[in-house]
């Protein structure tokens, strides 16, 4: 992490109340939709014949497959302006705003996104209601997690993400997160790599709440 999202962290108040740590694109915002539609905007279009982007974005005069700079292009730009774009996934707020009354858990939002697009996404979020501390990196998400347990030292921790290698970065670093995965965009989900052994999939939000509510009452929160 950058130093400024590591002094994020460091800020975070120190709780003795469960731990949910939530991603964002494809879990909280709609990502794969929204830059679709935003490729589209730029005469391009991105097939979801298998679970990637390089290979997959097309530019639809010609039919030709764009490569791997011009794919990190457009990401970069979507990332640029991505709050004209994505919208939030059905249930996320109104779930979230549950697991805290319910269960008393504290929320913490962790993004795979460059940090210098940090304020954008930041504004975002405030902007439909999700006003919980956000981190964004690009390093493994399992250093984030466990820097973060450690404000909630023996707390049960929640992690939900749409990427199976976050997944196993994550249970790699805190072993006795219950893992969550959870994707938007449904005609992705046959395309994913294999799920490690362990996380569970769910449907939808409502569907995340269940599981929440199950595995933080076995453990006694």
């Amino acid at each position: 992490m950058t130093p400024e999202e590591q002094d994020r962290v460091e800020a975070l108040a120190r709780s003795d109340r469960p731990l949910v740590v939530c991603d964002i694109d494809e879990v909280v915002l709609e990502f794969v939709g929204p830059f679709m539609a935003f490729l589209d905007s730029h005469g391009h279009e991105l097939r979801t014949d298998s679970f990637r982007l390089t290979g997959n974005v097309y530019f639809k005069e010609t039919g030709e497959a764009s490569d791997q700079a011009t794919v990190s292009d457009f990401l970069e730009r979507f990332f640029g302006e991505h709050d004209t774009w994505q919208k939030p996934v059905t249930g996320a707020l109104e779930t979230l705003a549950g697991i805290e009354d319910s269960h008393g858990a504290d929320i913490v939002f962790l993004t795979a996104m460059p940090p210098r697009h940090h304020a954008r996404r930041r504004a975002l979020l405030d902007s439909h209601g999700f006003s919980h501390p956000m981190i964004a990196t690009e390093d493994a998400k399992g250093d984030a997690v466990n820097a973060l347990t450690r404000h909630h030292p023996g707390k049960p921790v929640v992690f939900i993400d749409d990427l199976p290698p976050n997944h196993l970065s994550v249970l790699g670093a805190v072993p006795e997160a219950l893992g969550l995965h959870l994707m938007a965009y449904e005609p992705l989900r046959p395309h994913l790599p294999p799920m490690p052994d362990g996380v569970k999939s769910v449907a939808d939000w409502n569907a995340a709440a269940a599981e929440i509510a199950d595995f933080l009452e076995n453990c006694g929160a």
